[in-house]
């Protein structure tokens, strides 16, 4: 055996012992980063599992002089932390050694983190109007608007079934039921509200898709056939598509992410004036502090550079 084939095979049965218990972003970035880690520490012939914590303060100062922002560095340490805490190991991260490395790092890098263009309505309305009458032109005026209404994340977005779908008998209206989210993982669930374009949207997807059961949005083939489901990242790529066909400026295209028309429409309610308490619900967050920052770059509205 290798230095830490152990460590290896720990890892892989830490991510079944977990699956179904944690959001799947949240275990594809524990395992991800635990897997450089481990390289990392094969390479200069250390043990991961446990680690040192001379060794993850080492680890921190390579990471600091590469590449990487201060907070995929920060989410790196968190899941070399969990992996440890995850299988009864002392958290070295925890050592002081560790933490004056963190400092040091956040003093090199900084700890501004780059925060995605919001897609405000003006702009939202110039994506739509970049949407055609195919299936995937369909199916993308569909996600748009239903993204900006609920303001759902990506993966909220891509986990919503035919089942969640609420048509009311006398007015024909729909709402959407929400099972679960990152801030209800126990999946209370909550109704969600669309606005009359989005449902009209919403309706000729599922008319012209023929949808009957399982996921609400899916992937398109080159042929035009429909796939099981949308992956996550699909949704940033959709976004930055319909924003190209908007004819927008390439600065603007760079910085759209599948976080875009969340923070769009988050920064649109607090121009109408919504209170604060009032966000938080539409968005369901459970952190003043994200709140904030979602709002803090607000541009009332979209103009062309």
């Amino acid at each position: 055996m290798t230095t830490n084939d152990t460590a290896k095979e720990i890892l892989i049965k830490t991510v079944e012992k977990i699956e179904g218990a944690y959001a799947p972003s949240t275990i594809r970035a524990y395992r991800s980063n635990f897997e450089s880690f481990i390289k990392y520490c094969d390479e200069n012939n250390v043990i991961a599992l446990p680690g040192e914590p001379k060794n993850i303060a080492l680890y921190v100062k390579k990471l600091s002089n590469g590449q990487l922002k201060s907070s995929s560095i920060k989410i790196a340490v968190a899941s070399i932390a969990a992996i440890h805490n995850l299988n009864s190991f002392k958290d070295p991260t925890q050592h002081p050694d560790v933490k004056i490395e963190i400092r040091r790092m956040y003093r090199i890098l900084g700890r501004y983190a780059k925060q995605a263009y919001g897609v405000n309505k003006d702009l939202l309305d110039k994506m739509v109007a970049a949407t055609d009458d195919s299936l995937r032109g369909i199916r993308d005026k569909a996600i748009l608007l239903v993204a900006y209404d609920s303001l759902c994340r990506r993966s909220e977005l891509v986990a919503l079934e035919f089942e969640d779908v609420s048509i009311d008998e006398k007015d024909r209206s729909i709402k959407l039921k929400l099972r679960k989210s990152k801030t209800d993982p126990h999946a209370t669930g909550r109704w969600l509200y669309l606005s009359g374009d989005a449902q009209i949207a919403l309706y000729n997807w599922m008319n012209t898709s023929h949808i009957k059961s399982g996921k609400l949005f899916r992937s398109i083939s080159t042929t035009g056939n429909l796939k099981l489901n949308l992956n996550a990242s699909q949704i940033n790529r959709i976004y930055k598509r319909l924003a190209a066909n908007s004819f927008i400026d390439f600065n603007v295209i760079k910085n759209i992410s599948g976080h875009s028309i969340r923070i769009g429409a988050a920064q649109d309610l607090m121009s109408s004036g919504a209170s604060l308490p009032m966000l938080m619900n539409r968005g369901r967050w459970s952190k003043i502090d994200t709140v904030m920052r979602y709002t803090e770059n607000f541009n009332p509205s979209y103009q062309d550079e």
